[in-house]
This record gives C-alpha cells, structure tokens and sequence, in this order.
C-alpha cells in the first residue's frame, strides 16, 4: 500500500470532537445548562457506539465491506477466514482450497498462531495471506482505550510477521466490533482494517445449506465473505460447519465465472496478478 496521508477524523468523529469542546466552554460559561450539555453528550456517546456495533460501517473510519472496483470487475472475490489457525480444522481446509485451485484470507489470533507456528506458516506456504485478528481476541476489545488497543494490535503484528515472514496489511476487529480509538492505531500502521460483504454467523448456524444460501446469495465480482476455522459451529454429525460449506461454496464461486484472491491480491494493478 501506498504512504498514506495523515489521519484525519471522519465526519461524524470531528462533529463529536467539536461537541465535547462546545460542552466544555459552555458549561463554564452557563453551569445551569448542564443537563442539556449532558444529555447531548450522552446522545453522541450512543451514536458512536452504534457505529463501533456495526462492523460495516465506514463512520468511525475507512473500512473494507468489498473489494477494490479494479478487482470487482475482474470478477475476484474474497474467502476470509477467522480465529484460527487450529490444528483440527484448518489443515482440512486448506486441502479443500488447494482441491480447488483457491486462494484465501486468514484472520488470525497472534496467541493462537504461537500455539501453532508451523500451521500459521503452512498458510503461506500454500498461497494463502495470514494477518491480523489481534493478539488475543478479547471480547472487550471494542472497550478498550488506544493504549490497549495499540497493544494488541501490535503484538499480532509482531507474532505473525516473527512466524510467517509478512507483515499483515489488514486487520480485522474480534467480533467486528471497534470504537473511535481503533482507526488511528490502524493508520499511524499502515493497517486496512476489513469486514466482509457478508457472512452467515457460522460460528452459530450449524446447519451446512443455511450457511452456503447466505453466502452465495447474489454472489458477485468485489464481494468479501467471511467463515471461521476456529470456533465453527459443528453439524449434527459433529463435523465443522466451513468443512461442509466450503466446497460448495467454491463450486459456485467458479459456476458464476468468478476467482479467489487475497485481499493483499486485490490490490495488484494487472489481471495478469489475479489467478482462479
């Protein structure tokens, strides 16, 4: 990726910005308005809430939902896969994708790529792109000032560009779920942070055709899909959910004429880059 300019806020974070200053100098100036003040405040505090619960929204800061325009009319979509690596699923799937001639995005958790080195550099070693799912994956993550947040970052970038040899370009939150501090940290390191265009709650849908409708539903060039390795649903046979729709999935990808690229892939300039 290109140097970036420097961060600027988005429109919705300048506007809060600037209430939180009026608040300031007004509750000085007329202390007996304080419950107006502290009411809008508590409104915007909402607001931005809701934009950090909304894992596509773009209001808190640049965010990937699909591919770049180049890549979309190249028919190019994205598999993308969290929270692993893990021993016992992501082995198989990265035999279904080589069965398949596809290439796809890992998410994954820097404490869990330590746990299993070897398995985070098999990714890469198969043609796929490994980056960042934070360091641990907290449920609190979306909480947590930029400190925090900068902590975590850092240390998945550290973790898997020490075992992989690439430093991760993306990052996506756990759960998708951010606040106001997440985007900064992201800049000032040159991250993209990466949502999905859609995906089907695999971790809790356990029914296989369920998860394939959703996901190839209206299927087409830019779009981002996400399924997990780690922490799947399992089918009432016990088989991890992605192990059952990931071969369909593929099937229907190449019956629509599309191809699978990394999202690093979709940033290259010749179609000559991008292979089915």
């Amino acid at each position: 990726m290109n140097a970036r300019q420097p961060w600027r806020p988005t429109p919705l974070i300048t506007a809060s910005m600037a209430l939180h200053a009026s608040a300031a100098g007004a509750m000085l100036w007329h202390p007996s308005a304080w419950p107006w003040w502290l009411a809008g405040l508590v409104a915007d505090h909402a607001v931005l809430a809701a934009a950090g619960l909304w894992p596509r929204s773009r209001l808190l800061g640049p965010n990937w939902t699909r591919l770049p325009d180049a890549a979309a009319a190249y028919g190019s979509v994205a598999i993308t896969i969290d929270d692993g690596p893990d021993p016992e699923v992501t082995p198989r799937v990265l035999d279904q994708l080589d069965a398949a001639g596809a290439r796809a995005t890992f998410f994954c958790i820097g404490s869990e790529a330590r746990r299993h080195p070897a398995l985070c550099r098999e990714i890469v070693a198969r043609g796929h792109a490994v980056e960042n799912h934070s360091q641990h994956h907290h449920h609190s993550f979306s909480l947590r000032g930029p400190v925090a947040l900068a902590r975590e970052v850092d240390a998945a970038q550290r973790t898997l560009a020490e075992i992989t040899g690439m430093t991760p370009r993306f990052f996506r939150a756990p759960a998708g779920l951010r606040n106001p501090f997440l985007e900064p940290v992201l800049h000032r390191r040159n991250l993209t942070l990466a949502s999905w265009t859609r995906r089907a709650f695999d971790t809790r849908q356990n029914d296989p055709s369920r998860v394939l409708e959703v996901l190839s539903r209206n299927l087409a060039g830019g779009d981002i899909l996400l399924l997990h390795d780690a922490h799947a649903a399992r089918t009432s046979s016990g088989a991890p959910v992605i192990l059952e729709v990931l071969p369909d999935l593929l099937a229907a990808i190449r019956q629509r004429g599309l191809n699978t690229v990394t999202l690093a892939e979709a940033l290259m300039p010749q179609p000559a880059d991008f292979q089915s």
